[in-house]
């Protein structure tokens, strides 16, 4: 039953709430009319999405297309080691309730996740670099969720490359003694224990993240010849790719869907680009000549900063199973459970401002 207490406090009548408590991810409060002691149950429906990495780019962006839709069914419990950061704060002024929990420790989880409908959860590799311990954290996920009852998880996984390149496989290097992409494998090898533990959940595979040419080094910069570049082993092979808010707005539309893509895989993307694409659409938005640098993989894996060995594994993977790796991401799908989906030159008109040029 709903009850509209502002009119009711507007004619004079006075209310006094006994108690309330939360279940099964609704609200209800019993209260009593104080001039006629009659009490009535009212119920506020809203389902708490649970969200991990809510201070993040992934989960940050569900959190805020939960709470920018003031009609929306769900209400957003924003889980975070430190409710004290100016983004939990954030957050926090915008509607959602924080709470605190940690990845490494499977009974905080349990407690974030108490009460709640839905949870999405996605986890940081480039945190620690460290594929055992994402594979690790995403078994506390499962356990947690399917100790708390949870009806609906999303897990923001990859593919395990090792099903196509093997360890054997010499095309490229092993990594960490038992990976090929690490921030892939391992969270392509914890997908298993969602089905495992019986947990309702929901595959979502996303693609590269356009917001990593601003915050990623992976912007344009200057050759010795002056000209600006992107530079990515994908010879003339096409790289999903997405804003990172339309992450968020996908998933966000997965959980509108309710049952549908339960126990399900669902890959998204804002569009399918080549490398020279991607330079011509910077050079439009620029305003000056932007080129692509296509180079090995071995040289991209040479270059030495953190991750330059996983990335051009990465990258060397897309590119070696192109067809199947777009195929995965359907842009169509994408579209439907996002119609606010951006293109490239959408994302680079509104963000062409905050991309450094080195």
């Amino acid at each position: 039953m709903r009850i509209d207490l502002m009119d009711e406090m507007e004619s004079g009548n006075r209310w006094c709430v006994l108690f309330n408590f939360e279940t099964s991810g609704c609200n209800f409060s019993f209260i009593t009319k104080l001039l006629n002691q009659k009490p009535i149950l009212i119920m506020n429906d809203k389902k708490t999405i649970a969200v991990l990495g809510a201070t993040g780019a992934q989960g940050g962006s569900l959190a805020y297309a939960i709470l920018n839709d003031k009609n929306s069914p769900y209400k957003v419990r924003a889980i975070t080691r430190n409710p004290d950061s100016d983004k939990a704060k954030d957050l926090v002024n915008a509607g959602a309730d924080v709470v605190v929990a940690d990845m490494d420790n499977k009974d905080s989880l349990k407690k974030a996740f108490k009460g709640a409908y839905g949870v999405y959860a996605v986890t940081n590799f480039w945190e620690h670099f460290s594929p055992q311990k994402e594979t690790n954290q995403a078994k506390n996920i499962a356990l947690a969720a399917k100790e708390a009852g949870v009806k609906h998880l999303i897990w923001s996984s990859f593919e395990d490359t090792r099903e196509k390149v093997p360890l054997s496989d010499n095309r490229m290097p092993t990594l960490q003694y038992h990976y090929k992409v690490p921030h892939f494998d391992s969270k392509g090898e914890a997908n298993k224990f969602f089905k495992e533990m019986g947990v309702p959940a929901t595959l979502l595979y996303t693609s590269f993240y356009w917001d990593n040419f601003i915050y990623f080094g992976m912007g344009p910069k200057r050759g010795e010849d002056g000209v600006l570049g992107i530079t990515m082993p994908m010879r003339d092979k096409k790289l999903p790719g997405m804003a990172a808010e339309d992450i968020g707005k996908c998933a966000y539309g997965i959980f509108k869907a309710g049952d549908k893509y339960i126990n399900k895989t669902v890959g998204i993307a804002g569009e399918h680009l080549t490398g020279a694409q991607m330079a011509e659409g910077f050079t439009k938005a620029l305003g000056q000549k932007v080129v692509y640098n296509d180079v090995p993989a071995e040289m991209y894996r040479s270059f030495g900063f953190p991750g330059a060995d996983d990335l051009g594994n990465m990258f060397q993977y897309k590119a070696d199973f192109n067809q199947e790796y777009c195929s995965a991401r359907s842009l169509n799908e994408s579209k439907a459970l996002n119609p606010e989906l951006k293109t490239f030159d959408a994302w680079l008109a509104a963000n062409k401002g905050r991309i450094p040029l080195e």
